[in-house]
């Protein structure tokens, strides 16, 4: 009979059946062909890194990189596996016969059957999971093995061990990795076996009777035992890692190395730890044979115990009741030791600190007018204002723009080197016309020309005197390749040489193009290669579009920093890469470090922290690459180039005697070129680089002291002041200034900075190096100590008392007028007679102006201040005029009437000149006065007028004179002009200044 019980209501049945064969199909279509799409993703990536670096002639990188990691992913995934492997097989082959079940037996009885069919799959499945992600994890130790197999003695060792600094820097971090691993392969494979160990009986929980079999007792003993004989290696090896053991030192923020303690108590106790934790994996092996865990218990114990009590509690009692009440004597041997690792890992060790008085030992200070011009080339054009400047001036069209900050370098001119500022016109996707795909990665593919400009002079109108400018630029760098393809702020691909025509310039006469004729970038007819980057750049357009064709390459990783990462992964790169012509190209000039923190006693340094400046602050392309890297060595080994044009990168050597740069020339062999392939014009151009100075500087803040009481007392440290020229917080940075040092006997290309005491802003120190690469002197650090017993502006004061003066802050009002902005320029120092010369350039951005202009000039010189149009005026100002001859005419007495009549002449044109001068001198003086900027500027312009045209009547009156000897000089040998220049600048006449100092001239010959 039916049943006529509950249960759901009746109704149509609904056959639920298998897909249908086409639906299968479908099904099973689709995944394959998204596991072929997912494969040809992972094939097109690789295929495109391989083309890169063929491109860039660096294949063996990729390759010995390549095979380096797959054999550590298949040597330690497949130890791993096995490990793991063997110890499940084990315990499987280990487990009890079945007897009597208990209650927990029978409920681990139905997970038994359920994998009894899928053991073996299960196994294989474990294992290869646990190989998978321990082999993942070892191929990241590339650099690691690489340093290890191929390291190269330092030739010095730790004063601690007596090893050299090689085992420190190479082997140890390998021998900690294979620690590392060994610890994970031996703790999976206990968890694993105790595991399975339960599953099958060979341990109980809650079951009666013994709780681990003898088998089971063993095998786990004598993975335990491994554990411990492998914490046994850890103590020995923490032993030397204590010489490059960083810890917190109340003398110095990071410390590395022994102290007492570390030589007292920790080493001693790692000693005897290391001989318990021997006897202890000794007894936990002894279980094979008498089957108890008693004694390896009690064995552990004692490791645990003598580890708490001989390796903490102890250390800490010789801390408080001997360290403690004489610290400075008993740490003062081992900070010494730190003292000489850290400057020797830092390379300022030769550092030369020379007591400086900081105050003039001229009391006539119109003695030093001409002095300041053999101290130093002052560089009022600062690079990092003056890129809106050259943007108006000589962006020339919308999809060009300059850098932020511009580079400074030094270009000869008649035989004399000239510091100049200098900028390329890159490309700027955001101004093109009309964007589209075509638009963006075939017609503007680059940028045009170098501009540059005299660093030292500015023109009447405050704009730079430009040595190199318009499109195409011309000027004094001659005849070479103006297309840049590469460069800082090219940051997407383009496709150039192909059939479609790229923009190359504009001119009067309209577009001109151009096609690619470099051997950059990868070819594009290859179909495989097309299909491959659009996979890999996610655009399918590059696989189908007409636009490529027969020499179609493509241009992708195109900033130089970007490029020497990827050919040189093992360097650290410096963060301002900066454009030079060289030998017909413009090559971008990269400075690159070799670095590792396993120097013994020498502190680290995190490089982020240490480089950031204002600088980096407001632009991130300044930045140092890996910020994050904790370093206590750093060497600038490697000099490179990368060629705008072609993208070539070259890696030179630079530092012969780095035994980093040599072990990474012997892993990859035939990647950095001999330092005698530098030619002549690109060594012209090299230079210290800017982050390596930085943290050395940053190390000399504590690290310039010899003695270890001195570095204890904490009473000679420093600290990198603050920019004054902004309110940014952030550290001033390092400048480029042709100057000379008090030892010296000519300028030298330097890279300068201040110090100030630590919580204070007076000068305690001012540091240069010579940065003129290819002499004799480059880098050798140079410091100018000043004395503690006497107070000496330092940048932030001087800022102040510039800020404060009334005249100057009142001007200053002035200049702000209307909608102006006012932009202080580089505050460069300048060691002169003993004491500080500080130079101000100050720009104004006024009215419908978008770009800053230079206006003003402080000066501050021992307490005198000057704040004038140009830089000439502001030294007459402190210093009085120069003569050329080392003698300048004193400055008038205070109350002194300073103003006199303009000298007479026998011409008069000349005499009628003077007058008008001598008028428009008075006008400006009263408009000073009455804070009339407007009216001063317009006597400003009728005074120039006024001498030009003396200037003109003047000549004519010379060339008249000179024509009676036949050679257009008086009888005296001197020509009208020489015999009629005031303070030998050609001009005669009166020379009136905007503050009150006017020069007398002599009459004309």
């Amino acid at each position: 009979m039916p049943d006529r019980g509950g249960g759901p209501p009746t109704g149509p049945r609904i056959r639920v059946g298998r897909p249908s064969r086409r639906v299968r199909t479908l099904l099973m279509t689709l995944g394959v062909l998204a596991v072929l799409a997912m494969a040809f993703t992972m094939f097109a990536g690789f295929w495109t890194d391989w083309l890169w670096y063929r491109s860039v002639h660096y294949s063996s990188v990729f390759t010995t990189t390549l095979w380096t990691k797959i054999g550590l992913f298949f040597v330690f995934g497949l130890l791993m596996a096995l490990a793991v492997g063997f110890n499940i097989w084990l315990a499987h082959r280990l487990r009890p016969p079945l007897s009597a079940m208990s209650m927990e037996q029978q409920n681990l009885d139905r997970y038994r059957m359920g994998i009894a069919p899928y053991k073996k799959w299960l196994l294989l499945g474990i294992t290869a999971l646990v190989g998978l992600i321990a082999g993942a994890s070892a191929s990241g130790q590339w650099r690691t093995w690489l340093m290890w197999v191929n390291g190269v003695p330092f030739g010095q060792k730790d004063p601690q061990f007596k090893l050299d600094v090689a085992f420190y820097a190479f082997d140890l971090p390998w021998y900690r990795f294979l620690l590392g691993f060994g610890f994970a392969a031996v703790v999976i494979s206990v968890i694993a076996a105790a595991l399975t160990h339960y599953l099958y009986g060979g341990l109980r929980v809650t079951s009666p009777g013994a709780r681990a079999t003898a088998a089971a007792t063993g095998h786990l003993s004598v993975l335990i035992g491994v554990f411990v004989a492998l914490k046994a290696v850890a103590y020995w090896l923490d032993r030397y890692g204590l010489a490059v053991k960083s810890s917190d030192f109340k003398a110095t923020d990071s410390w590395t190395g022994l102290r007492y303690v570390d030589a007292n108590a920790y080493l001693p106790a790692k000693t005897i730890l290391f001989c318990i934790a021997v006897i202890c994996a000794l007894l936990f092996f002894a279980t094979l044979w008498r089957r108890t865990w008693q004694l390896p218990v009690i064995g552990f114990g004692l490791m645990v115990l003598s580890a708490i009590l001989i390796g903490g509690l102890y250390p800490a009692l010789v801390q408080k009741f001997q360290v403690q009440p004489n610290e400075q004597a008993k740490e003062a041997p081992y900070v010494q030791k730190n003292l000489k690792a850290t400057r020797e890992a830092y390379g300022i060790e030769g550092t030369q600190v020379t007591e400086y008085p900081g105050v003039s030992e001229t009391k006539d200070k119109t003695k030093l007018r001409d002095d300041v011009d053999a101290a130093a080339s002052i560089r009022i054009m600062d690079p990092n204002v003056i890129s809106p400047t050259f943007q108006q001036l000589q962006q020339m069209r919308n999809y060009y723009a300059f850098p932020n900050n511009l580079d400074v370098d030094r270009y000869a001119k008649d035989g004399k080197d000239q510091d100049t500022v200098i900028g390329l016109r890159e490309l700027n996707l955001a101004g093109i016309p009309k964007k589209n795909w075509i638009n963006n990665h075939f017609r503007y593919t680059h940028g045009y020309g170098v501009v540059a400009a005299k660093g030292t002079e500015v023109d009447s109108e405050g704009r730079p005197v430009f040595t190199e400018s318009n499109l195409p630029s011309e000027g004094d760098l001659g005849t070479y390749e103006q297309r840049i393809y590469y460069g800082e702020k090219t940051t997407t691909y383009s496709i150039v040489g192909g059939p479609q025509k790229e923009i190359d310039y504009s001119d009067d006469t309209g577009e001109k193009t151009f096609s690619y004729k470099g051997d950059g970038g990868v070819d594009l007819s290859n179909p495989v290669n097309r299909a491959a980057y659009a996979a890999a750049f996610g655009e399918p357009q590059i696989l189908y579009s007409g636009a490529i064709g027969e020499g179609s390459r493509i241009l992708y990783n195109r900033t130089p920093k970007e490029r020497l990462e990827a050919v040189a992964p093992w360097l650290t790169i410096d963060g301002d890469a900066y454009p030079a012509v060289v030998d017909g190209r413009i090559q971008w000039i990269v400075d690159a470090y070799t670095t590792t923190n396993g120097y013994p006693y020498a502190s680290r340094t995190t490089l982020g922290d240490t480089t950031a400046d204002s600088l980096t602050a407001a632009n991130d392309q300044r930045a140092v690459v890996a910020q994050q890297n904790q370093v206590n060595y750093i060497r600038n080994s490697v000099k490179a180039t990368v060629d705008a044009y072609s993208g070539d990168v070259k890696l030179y050597q630079w530092d012969t005697k780095d035994p980093v740069l040599k072990t990474w020339m012997k892993a990859f062999p035939d990647t950095v070129q001999d330092k005698d392939e530098i030619s002549d014009e690109l060594m012209a151009h090299l230079r210290y680089p800017q982050d390596l100075f930085k943290v050395q500087r940053e190390l000399l803040t504590r690290y310039h002291v010899k003695d270890a009481n001195t570095f204890l007392s904490g009473s000679e440290v420093w600290q990198v002041p603050d920019d004054p020229t902004n309110k940014s917080g952030d550290a001033v940075p390092p400048y480029y200034l042709s100057m000379k040092m008090p030892d010296q006997d000519k300028q030298a290309f330097s890279l300068t900075t201040t110090f100030t005491p630590n919580g204070r802003d007076n000068l305690s120190a001012f540091m240069a190096v010579d940065a003129e690469a290819g002499t004799d002197g480059y880098g050798k650090i140079r410091i100018l100590k000043l004395p503690t017993s006497t107070t000496v502006d330092g940048p932030k004061q001087v800022q102040s008392q510039f800020n404060s003066e009334q005249d100057i802050a009142e001007s200053i009002r002035l200049l702000r007028g209307g909608d102006s902005e006012v932009e202080y320029g580089n505050l460069l120092t300048v060691p002169l007679d003993g004491g500080l010369l500080y130079v101000e350039p100050v720009y104004v951005r006024g009215g419908d102006l978008k770009y800053p202009l230079l206006r003003k000039v402080l000066v501050s010189y021992g307490g005198a201040t000057a704040f004038e149009n140009t830089l000439d005026e502001a030294l007459a100002k402190v210093f009085g005029e120069a003569t050329g001859e080392g003698t300048t005419e004193p400055p008038p007495d205070e109350g002194e009437d300073t103003t006199k009549p303009p000298p007479t002449s026998t011409n008069p044109t000349v005499r009628e000149a003077l007058g008008d001068a001598q008028e428009a001198f008075d006008a400006g003086q009263k408009a000073l006065e009455q804070k009339d900027l407007a009216a001063y500027a317009e006597a400003q312009k009728d005074l120039e007028e006024a001498l030009r045209r003396a200037e003109d009547a003047q000549a004519k009156v010379d060339e008249s004179a000179g024509g009676k000897n036949g050679d257009g000089k008086n009888g005296d040998g001197k020509t009208g002009e020489q015999a009629g220049d005031k303070a030998g600048d050609g001009k005669s006449g009166p020379s009136p200044t905007p503050t009150g100092d006017s020069g007398g001239g002599s009459d004309s010959g």
